[in-house]
């Protein structure tokens, strides 16, 4: 499952390094809404070097992905940061003529069918 969220870059973390060779960076996010809430994302392997590029305060617009594991019993959430982008590459996508997002337009109301069709207007060959 693929999700978005545009907010106000408030912590990073610093890099995590592992001794396999996986490295993952954390980050919390503010999201905009009438309820703000701070909301922590982890950013794995080369992914967190987008990061590196944003500094706190900054708005961002964060995809991701939820991602679920059981562990001894316990079960864990993460949301796995897979793209980071600044907050004005989505506003200048839109004066570009391109669209920041998509939204769905309400579809026309669809005229209700008859329960059967009058006999006389049965042109049928069946």
């Amino acid at each position: 499952m693929a999700f978005e969220v545009k907010g106000t870059l408030k912590k990073l973390f610093d890099q995590q390094d592992f001794p396999s060779g996986f490295y993952k960076r954390d980050f919390v996010l503010t999201t905009m809404e009438q309820y703000p809430q701070d909301i922590k994302f982890s950013a794995l392997k080369e992914k967190s070097e987008q990061l590196g590029q944003l500094s706190e305060g900054d708005v961002v617009n964060v995809k991701f992905d939820l991602r679920g594991r059981e562990y001894n019993g316990q079960y864990y959430v993460d949301l796995n940061a897979w793209r980071i982008e600044r907050g004005d590459a989505a506003s200048a996508e839109s004066e570009a003529g391109q669209p920041a997002t998509v939204s769905a337009a309400p579809m026309p109301p669809v005229p209700p069918m008859p329960a059967t069709a009058p006999a006389d207007d049965d042109d049928l060959p069946f």
